[in-house]
């Protein structure tokens, strides 16, 4: 008898407990929703870029590989809504070659970082926008280019190490 009263006064200490902190309309939801000129496919908002088999000995030949293209693809593109659009590239800055991407920091490969370019070839550094461009009525590619540069010590002490890397940017497009 003695168990069963102190299983009722801790099971009703538990319920008085949780029915003590309950406050009505505690969480709040707002936003604002917006209308944007273009979509992104589901599929398309990830792209992935493969530099395999890069010899070392191009960075201390060339100091960096060739660029290679890459497009982000917009759908659904309405001029009504908006008629440009700005890319801005994010991510970890390599310290020895500001503008440019760190590789990740997993990686085994050291001594060089990720560069991009505008479609022109000129120059894209993170977190800078990049050229306005020109949106068109349904489906646009806004083309870019990414490319391997050695760090100047790196190349100067011959430390560039091989193996596995990565190397990871964020996109963001501002319309007008």
């Amino acid at each position: 008898m003695n168990k069963l009263i102190q299983c009722a006064v801790a099971g009703a200490l538990v319920i008085n407990f949780s029915t003590a902190f309950a406050v009505p309309d505690n969480l709040r939801i707002i936003g604002n929703l917006v209308e944007e000129p273009c979509t992104i496919l589901p599929g398309d908002e990830n792209i992935l870029m493969e530099f395999f088999d890069t010899p070392e000995k191009n960075f201390y030949s060339y100091g960096e590989t060739p660029p290679k293209e890459f497009a982000i693809k917009l759908a659904d593109c309405d001029t009504t809504i908006g008629k440009f659009v700005e890319v801005t590239f994010s991510g970890t800055p390599n310290l020895a070659l500001p503008g440019f991407i760190a590789l990740s920091t997993n990686s085994v490969a050291s001594g060089f970082a990720v560069g991009l370019q505008n479609s022109d070839k000129t120059p894209l550094a993170i977190d800078q926008k990049g050229s306005k461009l020109t949106l068109q009525d349904g489906a646009n590619q806004l083309r870019f280019y990414a490319y391997l540069k050695g760090e100047p010590d790196a190349i100067a002490n011959k430390t560039i190490k091989v193996g596995p890397y990565s190397a990871v940017a964020t996109f963001k497009l501002d319309y007008e």
